[in-house]
Protein backbone atom coordinates (compact mmCIF):
# COMPACT_ATOMS: atom_id res chain seq x y z
CA UNK A 1 0.00 0.00 0.00
CA UNK A 2 2.81 2.44 0.66
CA UNK A 3 4.27 2.06 -2.76
CA UNK A 4 0.49 2.51 -4.25
CA UNK A 5 0.57 5.52 -2.59
CA UNK A 6 3.73 6.67 -3.88
CA UNK A 7 2.26 5.66 -7.25
CA UNK A 8 -0.20 7.71 -6.67
CA UNK A 9 1.34 10.90 -5.66
CA UNK A 10 3.46 10.36 -9.04
CA UNK A 11 0.63 10.18 -11.10
CA UNK A 12 -0.82 12.96 -9.58
CA UNK A 13 2.23 14.89 -10.43
CA UNK A 14 1.40 13.83 -14.30
CA UNK A 15 3.96 10.67 -14.50
CA UNK A 16 2.62 8.26 -16.92
CA UNK A 17 2.59 5.98 -13.57
CA UNK A 18 1.44 1.96 -14.66
CA UNK A 19 0.42 -0.05 -11.52
CA UNK A 20 1.19 -3.87 -11.06
CA UNK A 21 0.69 -3.61 -7.32
CA UNK A 22 -2.50 -4.04 -6.43
CA UNK A 23 -4.64 -6.88 -7.18
CA UNK A 24 -7.85 -4.39 -8.77
CA UNK A 25 -9.25 -5.29 -11.99
CA UNK A 26 -8.85 -3.10 -14.75
CA UNK A 27 -12.64 -3.64 -16.08
CA UNK A 28 -15.76 -1.88 -14.88
CA UNK A 29 -18.74 -3.30 -12.58
CA UNK A 30 -20.66 -5.59 -14.26
CA UNK A 31 -23.68 -3.37 -16.23
CA UNK A 32 -26.19 -5.32 -14.53
CA UNK A 33 -24.97 -4.29 -11.15
CA UNK A 34 -24.48 -0.89 -11.79
CA UNK A 35 -28.15 -0.95 -13.33
CA UNK A 36 -29.59 -1.85 -9.96
CA UNK A 37 -27.95 0.00 -7.92
CA UNK A 38 -29.08 3.18 -9.89
CA UNK A 39 -32.94 1.76 -9.73
CA UNK A 40 -32.25 1.52 -5.81
CA UNK A 41 -30.60 4.93 -5.65
CA UNK A 42 -33.95 6.22 -7.59
CA UNK A 43 -36.18 5.28 -4.83
CA UNK A 44 -33.90 7.08 -2.20
CA UNK A 45 -34.52 4.16 0.75
CA UNK A 46 -31.00 2.59 1.28
CA UNK A 47 -30.64 1.60 4.73
CA UNK A 48 -29.68 -1.25 7.11
CA UNK A 49 -30.72 -4.61 6.45
CA UNK A 50 -30.50 -8.22 8.32
CA UNK A 51 -26.77 -8.25 10.14
CA UNK A 52 -26.48 -11.32 7.74
CA UNK A 53 -27.60 -9.91 4.87
CA UNK A 54 -30.64 -9.92 2.53
CA UNK A 55 -32.79 -12.54 1.91
CA UNK A 56 -32.79 -12.76 -1.62
CA UNK A 57 -28.64 -12.49 -2.06
CA UNK A 58 -28.45 -15.64 0.36
CA UNK A 59 -30.78 -17.28 -1.36
CA UNK A 60 -28.89 -16.65 -4.78
CA UNK A 61 -25.85 -17.44 -3.49
CA UNK A 62 -27.21 -20.75 -2.27
CA UNK A 63 -28.09 -20.98 -5.78
CA UNK A 64 -24.99 -20.68 -7.22
CA UNK A 65 -23.34 -23.55 -5.11
CA UNK A 66 -25.55 -25.53 -6.26
CA UNK A 67 -25.18 -24.50 -9.89
CA UNK A 68 -21.11 -24.07 -9.59
CA UNK A 69 -20.58 -27.32 -6.86
CA UNK A 70 -23.07 -29.32 -6.79
CA UNK A 71 -23.83 -28.58 -3.06
CA UNK A 72 -27.08 -28.03 -1.52
CA UNK A 73 -26.28 -25.39 1.28
CA UNK A 74 -29.15 -23.74 3.22
CA UNK A 75 -29.09 -19.79 3.11
CA UNK A 76 -29.39 -19.90 6.80
CA UNK A 77 -25.61 -20.57 6.31
CA UNK A 78 -24.84 -17.92 4.35
CA UNK A 79 -23.72 -14.90 5.95
CA UNK A 80 -23.18 -11.09 3.88
CA UNK A 81 -20.04 -9.07 4.86
CA UNK A 82 -18.41 -5.94 4.25
CA UNK A 83 -15.91 -7.45 2.12
CA UNK A 84 -13.79 -10.75 2.60
CA UNK A 85 -11.91 -8.40 5.16
CA UNK A 86 -15.07 -8.40 7.63
CA UNK A 87 -15.21 -12.21 6.95
CA UNK A 88 -11.83 -12.60 8.08
CA UNK A 89 -12.25 -10.15 11.09
CA UNK A 90 -15.71 -12.17 12.11
CA UNK A 91 -14.08 -15.96 11.75
CA UNK A 92 -10.91 -15.07 13.70
CA UNK A 93 -13.08 -13.60 16.58
CA UNK A 94 -15.51 -16.31 16.96
CA UNK A 95 -13.02 -19.40 16.12
CA UNK A 96 -10.39 -18.48 18.54
CA UNK A 97 -9.80 -17.09 22.06
CA UNK A 98 -6.11 -14.86 22.46
CA UNK A 99 -2.80 -16.84 22.40
CA UNK A 100 -4.78 -19.91 19.90
CA UNK A 101 -2.35 -20.72 17.09
CA UNK A 102 -3.57 -20.03 13.26
CA UNK A 103 -1.44 -21.72 10.47
CA UNK A 104 -1.46 -19.38 7.31
CA UNK A 105 1.22 -19.89 4.25
CA UNK A 106 4.72 -18.58 3.72
CA UNK A 107 4.28 -16.48 1.33
CA UNK A 108 0.94 -16.05 2.01
CA UNK A 109 -1.52 -12.50 1.97
CA UNK A 110 -0.49 -10.50 4.65
CA UNK A 111 -3.19 -9.17 6.41
CA UNK A 112 -3.97 -12.84 7.67
CA UNK A 113 -0.81 -12.25 9.21
CA UNK A 114 -1.72 -8.75 10.59
CA UNK A 115 -5.09 -9.36 11.88
CA UNK A 116 -4.58 -12.68 13.21
CA UNK A 117 -1.58 -10.53 15.05
CA UNK A 118 -3.80 -7.40 15.89
CA UNK A 119 -6.22 -10.05 17.90
CA UNK A 120 -3.37 -11.14 20.17
CA UNK A 121 -3.28 -14.67 18.17
CA UNK A 122 0.01 -16.79 17.22
CA UNK A 123 0.75 -16.45 13.84
CA UNK A 124 2.50 -19.85 12.68
CA UNK A 125 3.42 -19.26 9.05
CA UNK A 126 4.27 -22.46 6.96
CA UNK A 127 6.48 -22.59 4.27
CA UNK A 128 5.14 -23.48 0.96
CA UNK A 129 8.14 -24.54 -1.88
CA UNK A 130 7.95 -26.90 -4.77
CA UNK A 131 8.18 -29.58 -2.92
CA UNK A 132 4.85 -28.99 -0.97
CA UNK A 133 3.51 -27.84 -4.65
CA UNK A 134 3.13 -24.42 -3.20
CA UNK A 135 0.52 -25.07 -0.94
CA UNK A 136 -0.37 -26.27 2.99
CA UNK A 137 -0.41 -30.35 3.50
CA UNK A 138 -1.02 -32.14 6.81
CA UNK A 139 2.82 -33.02 6.25
CA UNK A 140 3.59 -29.40 6.55
CA UNK A 141 1.24 -28.50 9.30
CA UNK A 142 2.64 -31.19 11.55
CA UNK A 143 6.26 -30.23 11.09
CA UNK A 144 5.22 -26.68 11.56
CA UNK A 145 3.97 -27.69 15.17
CA UNK A 146 6.82 -30.00 15.91
CA UNK A 147 9.09 -26.95 15.36
CA UNK A 148 6.81 -24.28 17.54
CA UNK A 149 5.63 -26.78 19.92
CA UNK A 150 2.23 -25.51 19.83
CA UNK A 151 -1.04 -27.50 18.93
CA UNK A 152 -3.18 -25.89 15.61
CA UNK A 153 -6.64 -24.45 16.92
CA UNK A 154 -6.92 -23.23 12.88
CA UNK A 155 -5.50 -23.32 9.47
CA UNK A 156 -6.21 -21.03 6.87
CA UNK A 157 -6.08 -21.50 3.56
CA UNK A 158 -6.08 -19.93 0.27
CA UNK A 159 -6.71 -21.03 -3.67
CA UNK A 160 -6.10 -20.09 -6.35
CA UNK A 161 -3.92 -17.71 -3.50
CA UNK A 162 -2.27 -14.79 -3.09
CA UNK A 163 0.56 -14.32 -4.04
CA UNK A 164 2.03 -17.38 -5.54
CA UNK A 165 -1.54 -18.07 -7.87
CA UNK A 166 -1.43 -21.62 -6.76
CA UNK A 167 -4.78 -23.63 -6.81
CA UNK A 168 -4.61 -26.20 -4.58
CA UNK A 169 -6.73 -29.71 -6.11
CA UNK A 170 -9.62 -31.42 -4.87
CA UNK A 171 -6.95 -34.13 -3.28
CA UNK A 172 -4.97 -31.90 -1.33
CA UNK A 173 -7.61 -30.24 -0.26
CA UNK A 174 -9.89 -32.87 0.95
CA UNK A 175 -6.45 -34.22 2.80
CA UNK A 176 -6.35 -30.58 4.58
CA UNK A 177 -9.86 -30.78 5.71
CA UNK A 178 -9.79 -34.44 6.56
CA UNK A 179 -6.35 -33.48 8.63
CA UNK A 180 -8.30 -30.67 10.49
CA UNK A 181 -11.30 -32.32 11.20
CA UNK A 182 -9.40 -35.44 12.81
CA UNK A 183 -7.78 -33.04 15.07
CA UNK A 184 -10.01 -30.31 16.14
CA UNK A 185 -8.48 -27.89 14.08
CA UNK A 186 -11.11 -24.97 12.50
CA UNK A 187 -10.54 -25.12 8.41
CA UNK A 188 -10.89 -21.34 6.88
CA UNK A 189 -10.82 -21.71 3.02
CA UNK A 190 -10.49 -18.16 1.25
CA UNK A 191 -12.11 -18.64 -2.14
CA UNK A 192 -12.30 -14.92 -3.12
CA UNK A 193 -10.14 -15.72 -6.02
CA UNK A 194 -12.48 -18.10 -7.22
CA UNK A 195 -13.56 -17.64 -11.15
CA UNK A 196 -10.17 -16.91 -12.17
CA UNK A 197 -8.80 -20.26 -12.40
CA UNK A 198 -6.44 -20.90 -15.35
CA UNK A 199 -4.53 -24.33 -14.49
CA UNK A 200 -6.41 -27.55 -12.47
CA UNK A 201 -9.38 -27.87 -10.32
CA UNK A 202 -11.44 -25.35 -8.97
CA UNK A 203 -12.94 -26.86 -5.46
CA UNK A 204 -14.56 -25.26 -3.28
CA UNK A 205 -14.22 -26.89 0.33
CA UNK A 206 -18.45 -26.60 0.80
CA UNK A 207 -17.95 -30.00 -1.78
CA UNK A 208 -15.46 -31.99 0.64
CA UNK A 209 -16.69 -30.61 4.29
CA UNK A 210 -19.62 -28.82 5.80
CA UNK A 211 -17.55 -27.72 8.71
CA UNK A 212 -15.27 -25.64 6.68
CA UNK A 213 -15.26 -21.87 6.90
CA UNK A 214 -15.63 -20.49 3.61
CA UNK A 215 -15.07 -16.74 2.79
CA UNK A 216 -15.68 -15.28 -0.40
CA UNK A 217 -15.54 -11.85 -1.94
CA UNK A 218 -17.52 -9.79 -5.08
CA UNK A 219 -14.11 -7.68 -5.18
CA UNK A 220 -11.41 -9.89 -7.81
CA UNK A 221 -13.98 -12.09 -10.45
CA UNK A 222 -17.14 -9.53 -9.85
CA UNK A 223 -14.79 -6.56 -10.02
CA UNK A 224 -16.13 -5.09 -7.12
CA UNK A 225 -13.64 -3.97 -5.08
CA UNK A 226 -14.88 -0.40 -3.90
CA UNK A 227 -18.22 -1.89 -3.61
CA UNK A 228 -16.95 -3.87 -0.13
CA UNK A 229 -19.23 -6.93 -0.24
CA UNK A 230 -18.66 -10.50 0.25
CA UNK A 231 -20.08 -13.66 2.01
CA UNK A 232 -19.29 -16.37 4.15
CA UNK A 233 -20.76 -19.82 4.08
CA UNK A 234 -20.26 -21.68 7.98
CA UNK A 235 -20.89 -24.50 9.92
CA UNK A 236 -25.15 -24.26 10.74
CA UNK A 237 -23.63 -24.06 14.57
CA UNK A 238 -21.36 -20.58 13.74
CA UNK A 239 -24.64 -18.78 11.90
CA UNK A 240 -25.71 -17.42 14.95
CA UNK A 241 -22.40 -16.86 16.66
CA UNK A 242 -21.07 -14.62 13.65
CA UNK A 243 -24.48 -12.72 13.54
CA UNK A 244 -23.96 -11.90 16.71
CA UNK A 245 -20.59 -10.35 16.34
CA UNK A 246 -21.72 -8.93 12.89
CA UNK A 247 -24.44 -7.12 14.62
CA UNK A 248 -21.85 -5.83 17.07
CA UNK A 249 -19.22 -5.00 14.85
CA UNK A 250 -21.05 -3.48 11.68
CA UNK A 251 -24.84 -3.54 11.98
CA UNK A 252 -24.93 -4.71 8.82
CA UNK A 253 -23.25 -5.10 5.31
CA UNK A 254 -24.13 -1.96 2.91
CA UNK A 255 -27.28 -2.38 0.96
CA UNK A 256 -26.94 -0.49 -2.06
CA UNK A 257 -23.42 -2.95 -2.81
CA UNK A 258 -26.29 -6.34 -1.80
CA UNK A 259 -28.14 -4.79 -4.98
CA UNK A 260 -25.84 -4.47 -7.15
CA UNK A 261 -23.88 -7.92 -5.63
CA UNK A 262 -27.53 -9.55 -6.49
CA UNK A 263 -27.10 -8.42 -9.88
CA UNK A 264 -23.60 -9.67 -10.52
CA UNK A 265 -24.10 -12.88 -9.93
CA UNK A 266 -26.05 -13.13 -13.69
CA UNK A 267 -23.19 -11.05 -15.17
CA UNK A 268 -20.68 -14.94 -15.75
CA UNK A 269 -21.11 -13.63 -19.63
CA UNK A 270 -19.50 -10.34 -19.48
CA UNK A 271 -16.97 -11.26 -16.73
CA UNK A 272 -16.17 -14.34 -18.33
CA UNK A 273 -14.91 -11.86 -21.25
CA UNK A 274 -12.82 -10.35 -18.34
CA UNK A 275 -11.11 -13.67 -17.42
CA UNK A 276 -9.74 -13.91 -20.98
CA UNK A 277 -7.87 -10.47 -20.76
CA UNK A 278 -6.04 -11.36 -17.62
CA UNK A 279 -5.26 -15.08 -19.19
CA UNK A 280 -3.41 -13.22 -22.33
CA UNK A 281 -1.91 -11.26 -19.66
CA UNK A 282 -0.75 -14.30 -17.80
CA UNK A 283 0.49 -16.07 -20.86
CA UNK A 284 2.28 -13.23 -21.84
CA UNK A 285 3.79 -12.71 -18.44
CA UNK A 286 4.68 -16.84 -17.86
CA UNK A 287 6.79 -16.15 -21.45
CA UNK A 288 8.05 -13.00 -21.46
CA UNK A 289 9.08 -12.83 -17.57
CA UNK A 290 11.81 -15.49 -17.49
CA UNK A 291 13.23 -13.73 -20.78
CA UNK A 292 14.12 -10.47 -19.26
CA UNK A 293 15.63 -12.40 -16.30
CA UNK A 294 12.72 -12.66 -13.82
CA UNK A 295 11.79 -16.18 -13.41
CA UNK A 296 8.46 -17.42 -12.10
CA UNK A 297 8.97 -18.58 -7.98
CA UNK A 298 5.79 -20.41 -7.88
CA UNK A 299 3.20 -20.99 -10.41
CA UNK A 300 0.25 -18.77 -12.09
CA UNK A 301 -2.65 -21.25 -12.02
CA UNK A 302 -4.91 -18.63 -10.99
CA UNK A 303 -5.76 -15.44 -9.28
CA UNK A 304 -4.13 -12.83 -10.96
CA UNK A 305 -0.36 -12.92 -10.04
CA UNK A 306 3.11 -13.13 -10.99
CA UNK A 307 5.49 -13.89 -7.83
CA UNK A 308 8.99 -14.17 -9.30
CA UNK A 309 12.57 -14.39 -8.01
CA UNK A 310 14.39 -10.85 -8.26
CA UNK A 311 17.58 -11.81 -6.76
CA UNK A 312 19.78 -11.53 -10.19
CA UNK A 313 19.35 -8.01 -9.57
CA UNK A 314 18.53 -7.08 -5.51
CA UNK A 315 18.79 -9.09 -1.83
CA UNK A 316 16.02 -6.15 -1.41
CA UNK A 317 12.66 -6.11 -2.90
CA UNK A 318 11.44 -2.85 -1.11
CA UNK A 319 14.29 -1.38 -2.79
CA UNK A 320 13.74 -2.57 -5.69
CA UNK A 321 10.28 -1.57 -5.78
CA UNK A 322 10.86 1.78 -4.48
CA UNK A 323 13.45 2.44 -7.42
CA UNK A 324 11.57 0.62 -10.59
CA UNK A 325 8.55 3.21 -9.32
CA UNK A 326 11.15 6.15 -9.13
CA UNK A 327 13.01 5.51 -12.34
CA UNK A 328 10.52 4.14 -15.16
CA UNK A 329 7.29 4.85 -13.37
CA UNK A 330 5.70 1.03 -12.92
CA UNK A 331 4.78 -0.01 -9.68
CA UNK A 332 4.97 -3.41 -7.82
CA UNK A 333 5.01 -5.38 -4.56
CA UNK A 334 7.96 -6.11 -2.44
CA UNK A 335 8.22 -9.73 -1.63
CA UNK A 336 8.57 -8.35 1.88
CA UNK A 337 4.90 -7.86 2.32
CA UNK A 338 4.23 -11.59 1.66
CA UNK A 339 7.25 -13.43 3.36
CA UNK A 340 9.05 -11.57 5.97
CA UNK A 341 12.03 -14.14 6.01
CA UNK A 342 12.83 -14.51 2.27
CA UNK A 343 10.28 -11.81 0.05
CA UNK A 344 13.43 -9.69 0.16
CA UNK A 345 14.43 -11.57 -3.00
CA UNK A 346 10.65 -11.63 -4.69
CA UNK A 347 8.71 -9.25 -6.14
CA UNK A 348 4.63 -9.65 -6.96
CA UNK A 349 3.35 -8.21 -10.32
CA UNK A 350 -0.20 -8.01 -10.55
CA UNK A 351 -1.67 -8.57 -14.08
CA UNK A 352 -5.34 -7.88 -13.35
CA UNK A 353 -4.60 -4.28 -15.64
CA UNK A 354 -5.42 -3.93 -19.56
CA UNK A 355 -2.99 -6.22 -21.66
CA UNK A 356 -1.63 -2.77 -23.61
CA UNK A 357 -0.71 -1.98 -19.62
CA UNK A 358 0.85 -5.06 -18.93
CA UNK A 359 2.96 -5.63 -22.23
CA UNK A 360 4.28 -1.49 -22.07
CA UNK A 361 5.22 -2.19 -18.23
CA UNK A 362 7.42 -5.33 -18.98
CA UNK A 363 9.22 -3.82 -22.02
CA UNK A 364 9.78 -0.64 -19.41
CA UNK A 365 11.33 -3.16 -16.48
CA UNK A 366 13.08 -5.45 -19.64
CA UNK A 367 14.95 -1.54 -20.65
CA UNK A 368 15.48 -0.65 -16.58
CA UNK A 369 17.00 -4.20 -16.03
CA UNK A 370 19.17 -3.74 -18.96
Amino acid sequence: MDVLAEATKRRQAGHAVISMAVGQPSHPTPKAALEAANAALGHGRIGYTDALGTSALRHTLAGHYRKRHGVEIDPVRIAITTGSSAGFNLAFLTLFDAGDSVAIARPGYPAYRNILAALGLDVVEVPVTAETHFTLTPESLEAAQAASGKRLKGVLLASPANPTGTVTGREGLKALADYCAANSIAFISDEIYHGLTFVGEETSALELTDEAIVINSFSKYYCMTGWRIGWMVLPERLARPIERVAQSLYISPPELSQIAALAALDAEVELDVYKESYRRNRDFLARRLPEIGLPLASPMDGAFYAYVDVSRFTNDSMVFAKRMLAEINVAATPGLDFDPLEGHRAMRFSYAGSNAEIEEAVERIAGWLK
